[in-house]
């Protein structure tokens, strides 16, 4: 009793604190929680929002971010704090916070309607209006208090959409303008088979020949579209698509997108040359990354690729990793400065390394080779390190050590500490992957993933994602399903661990149950109709991931069912691959897959243990292993074999024969 009554005046103490305190007070999101005390009275996504709206007779204001987001915090600054704004949104609508990472269905469901009807992609924030029974009638990103930025500013619009509410044909007209979204049309034919050809001339088309990459500004990793052109390049022998892949890696190695000191890549940078970064990192954008920069070492040797894998899987266990699993991101402000963990002031810098009895030569050398210049490429005063020279200057890893003990003096940027399936999952099969160049992160990978599904797999029934402290009660979503089969794939092809194969199988079955129904895949089956679709922007696309592991699945496991599903997708959801196959790289690699076909070698555990070094280094992208209690090295296509040897470097010249 006396715990009680110390828990309830705890929480009347910590309210009192504030001067409101709204519904997300209840929610487990770090997200929802830095709004918990706006003046904006916020509900989370759920049905007593909804039906509050239409027993009051108030409009839906949906406001969608998520924790890292630095202008999702600009706008909760700006607006969210406001009381006068705060006043409007109480007035006349219900007011609804929802985390992309809780949430990614509905964020992809209102990500899609905003592509569709504006012909470009959205973002975060995203900030959607609408009736009380879902239909959309305004659509932003971020919107200024004050008219400015391109927008009319809340404190205009809002007025104007409860007008706009009483004017039944201008808001039905408006409402109308949101439901004409594209539909996908099913395909008449079988996609072309010089897809291989199409896709290179679209990404061709994007490529920034002298600083990689595929866009102008902002520029994104595009890990799935790195991974393709690497699979094309060992396919074809292609030379435009190797060149492709290893300028944007190489470029993005050495530039601001990697942390130089502390390791890994942050989000994204806001300029061409990859200096300037969003100095967010993402679990996942070090994941995907992680397991190109192994396949690019694997073809070229180059250490400077060995060292990114190295730093990035160094700083993930550093600072992302707690009792066992990996946590989501770290924010981009550190102590109210956007990157001010990670950059540094030249006259600073120079007068300390001065003091420390550096040589004036020895300074100038590592402040130009990091690109610390006096007048910055942060806001004209600071720098953020970034590789200028070939030419190492002999002091640099003592430079390094310095920076690091300084950055190690500051505050670290704000973690969010959710767990995060697919992204831990992400992780996991990286350190399988990289433990193609190194054996010891095949005992980390498998120390990871059982950390993962003791948390997250609880009495057989997987979960999207929880706190650190709680207990998960959000059921797994497509992506969870696919990104861990993927891992627990790799996994097995690193191990030969029966029980990862076996929970594959286990999770494969329920993936197709819970999420394909109809012929389309959706990414939840909670009620949400999100149709998963194919877009591979920010991380790899859930549904080309969960094809990718269909295909494999009917090699490892004879499973002809699988491949069935695959076709059936390809035939009535892939426009894509006719229309712009570069948004959708993976897809465009699982289409590859099938066309080419698995091969899959199999023997004993122990013999292929042994014959991994080998097969590691065989070009061809699609091949597999599995343990079967045979003599000799079997070499085999879905349906049959085609070759066997006791000697695995002479089945190997077969396979290569095959594959010409």
């Amino acid at each position: 009793m006396r715990k009680l009554f110390f828990s309830l005046f705890l929480s009347s103490f910590l309210c009192a604190e504030h001067s409101y305190t709204n519904a997300l007070i209840k929610e487990h999101s770090p997200y929802l929680q830095q709004h918990a005390h706006n003046p904006v009275n916020w509900y989370p996504w759920g049905k007593e929002a909804f039906e509050k709206a239409k027993k009051e007779h108030k409009l839906i204001f949906l406001s969608i971010g998520y924790s890292t987001c630095h202008w999702c915090h600009e706008m909760e600054a700006e607006s969210f704090t406001n009381e006068e704004v705060a006043k409007l949104l109480n007035a006349h609508f219900v007011s609804i916070k929802v985390d992309r990472e809780q949430y990614p269905q509905i964020d992809k469901k209102y990500q899609k309607i905003y592509r569709d009807v504006y012909g470009k992609r959205g973002g975060w924030p995203l900030s959607i209006f609408m009736t009380a029974d879902k239909e959309v009638f305004f659509m932003g990103t971020y919107i200024p208090k004050e008219e400015g930025y391109g927008s009319k500013g809340l404190l205009n619009l809002l007025p104007s959409f409860v007008k706009l509410a009483k004017e039944n044909s201008a808001f039905q007209k408006a409402i109308e303008q949101y439901k004409k979204t594209a539909i996908q049309h099913a395909l008449q034919t079988k996609p072309s088979s010089n897809i291989m050809q199409r896709v290179l001339k679209k990404i061709e088309k994007q490529f920034d020949r002298t600083h990689g990459g595929f866009a102008k500004r902002p520029k994104f990793p595009e890990a799935s579209k790195l991974a393709l052109l690497l699979d094309i390049s060992r396919l074809a022998g292609n030379q435009r698509a190797f060149f492709m892949a290893e300028q944007t890696l190489k470029k993005m190695a050495q530039g601001g997108l990697y942390d130089q000191i502390g390791g890994g890549f942050f989000r994204y940078t806001t300029d061409e040359a990859w200096q300037i970064p969003h100095f967010e990192k993402m679990l996942y954008t070090n994941a995907e990354l992680i397991t190109v920069y192994v396949t690019l070492y694997e073809m070229t040797g180059e250490k400077l690729y060995k060292k990114v894998i190295e730093e990035s899987i160094a700083q993930m266990e550093k600072n992302y990793m707690q009792e066992g699993v990996y946590l989501s991101a770290s924010d981009a402000d550190s102590d109210g400065e956007e990157g001010g963990y990670f950059i540094y002031d030249y006259t600073k810098l120079k007068r300390a390394l001065k003091e420390k009895g550096w040589k004036p030569k020895e300074i100038e050398e590592v402040l130009a080779y990091m690109g610390i210049e006096e007048d910055g490429n942060i806001d004209g005063e600071f720098s953020q390190p970034h590789i200028t020279s070939e030419r190492v200057p002999v002091k640099i890893e003592a430079f390094k050590a310095y920076l690091k003990a300084l950055s190690a003096k500051r505050t670290f940027p704000f973690v969010d500490k959710k767990v995060n399936t697919a992204w831990n999952a992400m992780m996991i099969k990286a350190l399988f992957y990289a433990s193609r160049m190194d054996t010891q992160y095949l005992a980390l990978a498998q120390k990871r993933l059982e950390g993962l599904l003791w948390r997250m797999y609880v009495k057989q029934t997987l979960f999207h994602q929880t706190l650190l402290g709680t207990v998960p009660v959000q059921k797994a979503l497509l992506e969870d399903y696919a990104f861990l089969i993927d891992a627990l794939i790799e996994g097995y092809e690193r191990s030969y661990d029966e029980g990862y194969l076996k929970l594959a199988e286990t999770l494969t079955k329920e993936a197709v149950e819970k999420f394909y129904r109809n012929k389309r895949w959706y990414l939840s089956d909670d009620g949400i109709e999100a149709y998963a679709d194919f877009d591979d922007r920010y991380y790899t696309s859930a549904l080309s991931v969960m094809l990718d592991d269909l295909v494999r699945m009917a090699t490892l496991e004879e499973n002809l069912h699988y491949q069935a599903i695959v076709q059936e997708t390809f035939t009535n959801m892939a426009n894509v691959l006719e229309e712009n196959p570069a948004l959708a790289p993976k897809l465009v690699e699982t289409f590859l897959r099938v066309e080419k076909g698995d091969i899959i070698i199999h023997a004993k555990p122990e013999a292929l243990r042994i014959a991994q070094p080998v097969l590691d280094k065989v070009k061809y992208p699609f091949l597999l292993s599995a343990v079967e209690e045979s003599d000799e090295y079997l070499a085999c296509k879905t349906t049959m074999c085609f070759a066997h040897d006791k000697n695995i470097t002479t089945l190997i010249e077969k396979i290569n024969e095959a594959v010409k």
